[in-house]
């Protein structure tokens, strides 16, 4: 019997993986702001897995590598790659970025591209909530990397001393940038870490996503009573660390050996035993391309920002908005001062 839980969890990392395949095309194209795309293909299952345990009122923050968690929490794919080609119609109006998606309508408080840049945010949610009571958790979303970053360890200490609602989840993918994780960290129990702060720790494989979702659903129970916790959840980074890394700092048999931990196509082989035909699966598999696809041309037709509108959202409200680029070249080619006597 084909089990709805399951059809709904593989479409969602097939949309995820076909996303960031068309991101990926974007980006080699010249059609993306920015100079750097960092992907997620082969982290799917924690992204997926996670954001299906929350609750539509939670937060969440993400790192750099955050597209398939914004996409799993409810974004819509249109007004990402929007955002990541720079447009006006992108969820920041194309000044984010890839890197700096947010969005609160939809619990999104923030991606950060700074290492562990967007963890403390958390608490302060988690704070809020408490000091509130809204039934509400926020959820911390980080790379191995930032397991040597000082305000992670800050922030679980005031997440466990207040006993706050967050949830810290370490998206364990072996890498920070070109850096093995064994050749960065002395001591890989972090788990261990976060339990001698009073967290709830646990540790799993991320290629199942059902496995994570049913973990990461006990796990929030029980940090949304007060108990903070932590997750680790292996699995491995298919690409380099950003899109053109060649990741020359990985032998080829260690990639090989990766990539057979695909969570993708380890959902679609629990399918296909449940009884779902090879003719059903490729009839979701055209309906997700064609969503992406669309969402694409999207990107790639709709207008490009003004430039008046460079210093709109970036500043304060009631500040005053800097003078403009124009303005003062202007002042500075024609004014009193610079031609001086000359005039």
């Amino acid at each position: 019997m084909i089990s709805e839980n399951s059809r709904l969890l593989y479409l969602q990392l097939l949309r995820i993986r076909t996303f960031e395949d068309r991101v990926g095309e974007l980006f080699l194209q010249g059609g993306s702001a920015g100079t750097m795309l960092h992907l997620s293909i082969g982290e799917e299952a924690p992204a997926v897995g996670v954001a299906e345990a929350m609750e539509p009122r939670d937060s969440f923050t993400t790192h750099h590598r955050g597209h398939g968690i914004f996409l799993a929490r409810g974004a819509d794919p249109k007004r990402m790659l929007a955002e990541i080609a720079g447009k006006e119609a992108g969820y920041c109006r194309g000044k984010g970025g890839s890197m700096h998606i947010a969005d609160r309508k939809l619990g999104h408080l923030g991606a950060n591209a700074i290492v562990g840049g967007g963890i403390p945010h958390v608490v302060g949610a988690g704070l809020s909530y408490q000091l509130l009571k809204v039934p509400a958790v926020s959820v911390a979303f980080f790379g191995d990397g930032a397991m040597q970053q000082g305000n992670l360890y800050e922030s679980m200490n005031l997440a466990a001393l207040w006993k706050l609602p967050v949830l810290f989840v370490c998206i364990n993918n072996q890498y920070g940038m070109g850096t093995r994780l064994d050749q960065a960290s002395a001591s890989l129990e972090f788990v261990k870490r976060a339990e001698s702060f009073g967290l709830v720790g646990k540790e799993m494989s991320g290629l199942d996503v059902e496995e994570v979702k049913k973990e990461a659903m006990e796990i929030l129970e029980m940090t949304r009573e007060g108990k903070p916790a932590f997750m680790k959840i292996d699995c491995y980074r298919f690409h380099g660390h950003a899109r053109k890394d060649k990741s020359p700092y990985r032998d080829q048999n260690e990639e090989a050996e990766g990539r057979k931990k695909d969570p993708l196509k380890f959902q679609a082989d629990r399918l296909l035993e449940q009884g779902v035909s090879v003719s059903e699966m490729d009839s979701w598999h055209k309906k997700v391309a064609d969503e992406m696809d669309e969402a694409l041309n999207f990107a790639l037709e709709t207008q490009e920002p003004v430039l008046n509108s460079m210093f709109e959202d970036v500043y304060a409200p009631n500040l005053t908005h800097p003078e403009s680029v124009g303005s003062r070249i202007d002042r500075a080619l024609y004014s009193d001062i610079l031609l001086g006597d000359s005039r």
